[in-house]
C-alpha cells in the first residue's frame, strides 16, 4: 500500500506451526515473490525458535497461514505467552465467553488443525533457503529495514466459497489493536506480582501501541511505583516508556497521564533510566535492537498530605 514497500504483502495472516508437541499461532508478514513463494518476517519469538531447531535437524517447518479469522483468533495469534503454550486454547476460551462454543478446527492435508472459519489457508513449509524482505512500513508508521528473511512455498490454498481477503494496514489503529492490546494482560499480570493492585494498563496510541504504556496501580509501600516500572518493562521488552500513576488517574485519558506526571512527579525521584537494554527491532531510534528505557513514577509520595495531590472539582 505504501510507495516504498518492497512489493505485495500478506498482513493478517495468523500462523499455525507445530513441533516436537508444541504449538504456536502467530502474526508475520508475507512479501509475495510469486505465486507460491514468500518472504517472511519470522521476528525472534516462538516461530523463529521452532524454524531454527528444524533448520538444526536438517529439516523443514510444516506451517499454514490462515487470513481471515474471526477476532478471537486474531487476539489469540497476536498474545505473547511463555513457550510451550497454545495460544489456540485463548482462542477457543474468547470463543467460548462469546459464542458459547469452542473453536471450530479442520485438519489439513500436512497434519495441522487450523480454525474452520478462516477464508483462507495457505499450506506450506519455511525452507532454508532466505530472500531480502522489506523494506515496509511497520506499526511505527516509518520503514522497517531489509533484513535476509525465511523463504515460505506455499503447496496448496484453502478457500470459502464467500471468502474475503483481510489485509491490515501497518500504523493504523486495526495493527495497534492486534499488536498492542494482546500485550496488556501480560504487563497486568507481571505488575500484579510486583505490587498489591493493579487498576489498568494501556499502550499508547501515540506510542504506537507498543513502546510506550501507562499504568495505574494503588500504591501502598515507598517503592512501589519503581517496582511496577521494572515488572512492566520485564514484562513487554519493546516498550522504552512506562508512566505509573494511581488509580484515581484515567490511563485512557492523556491529559489525566499528563497531569499526574506535571502535579506528582519529580525527576530527580522518580525518574528511572535504563541504558542498553534490549528492545524494539522496528523503533528507527534503537541500535541494533538494544535502547534506553525511561520509566516515570507519576504517583503520590507517601507520607505526604494526600489532600495535595488531589484534583478539585466543581
Amino acid at each position: 500500500l505504501f510507495p516504498k514497500d518492497a512489493g505485495r504483502y500478506i498482513t493478517a495472516g495468523v500462523w499455525v506451526a507445530e513441533r516436537s508437541g508444541v504449538r504456536n499461532l502467530s502474526f508475520h508478514r508475507i512479501l509475495v515473490l510469486g505465486k507460491t513463494h514468500g518472504a517472511c518476517r519470522i521476528v525472534p519469538r516462538h516461530l523463529r525458535h521452532m524454524y531454527n531447531e528444524a533448520m538444526a535437524a536438517g529439516e523443514e517447518l510444516k506451517v499454514a497461514v490462515c487470513i481471515g479469522l474471526d477476532p478471537w483468533n486474531l487476539l489469540a495469534g497476536g498474545t505473547s505467552v511463555e513457550f510451550g503454550v497454545d495460544e489456540s486454547r485463548i482462542a477457543s476460551a474468547l470463543t467460548q465467553s462469546s459464542l458459547g462454543r469452542p473453536v471450530d478446527t479442520v485438519r489439513i492435508r500436512n497434519g495441522l488443525t487450523v480454525p474452520a472459519e478462516a477464508d483462507y489457508v495457505l499450506e506450506g513449509r519455511l525452507t532454508k533457503e532466505t530472500h531480502d524482505e522489506g523494506p515496509f512500513v511497520d506499526a511505527v508508521r516509518t520503514y522497517d529495514r531489509v533484513r535476509k528473511e525465511p523463504i515460505l512455498v506455499v503447496e496448496r490454498v484453502y478457500r470459502r466459497k464467500d471468502a474475503v481477503f483481510h489485509i491490515i494496514v501497518g500504523g493504523l489503529d486495526e495493527h495497534f489493536m492486534f499488536m498492542g492490546m494482546p500485550r496488556e494482560p501480560v504487563i497486568y499480570q507481571a505488575v500484579s506480582r510486583a505490587v498489591p493492585h493493579v487498576g489498568a494498563v494501556r499502550l499508547t496510541e501515540g506510542g504506537c501501541a507498543w513502546l510506550h504504556g501507562v499504568v495505574s496501580i494503588r500504591k501502598q509501600h515507598q517503592g512501589d511505583g519503581k517496582n511496577a516500572i521494572m515488572a512492566a518493562f520485564g514484562a513487554h521488552t519493546s516498550m522504552k516508556q512506562v508512566v505509573i500513576v494511581d488509580e484515581d488517574i484515567d490511563v485512557f485519558n492523556d491529559r489525566d497521564v499528563e497531569w499526574a506526571i506535571a502535579t506528582r512527579f519529580q525527576a530527580d525521584r522518580g525518574l528511572v533510566v535504563l541504558h542498553e537494554v534490549r528492545g524494539s527491532s522496528i523503533d528507527p531510534s534503537g541500535r541494533d535492537g538494544f535502547t534506553s528505557k525511561m520509566g516515570i513514577d507519576a504517583t503520590r509520595p507517601l507520607g505526604s498530605d494526600p489532600a495535595m495531590f488531589d484534583k478539585a472539582t466543581l
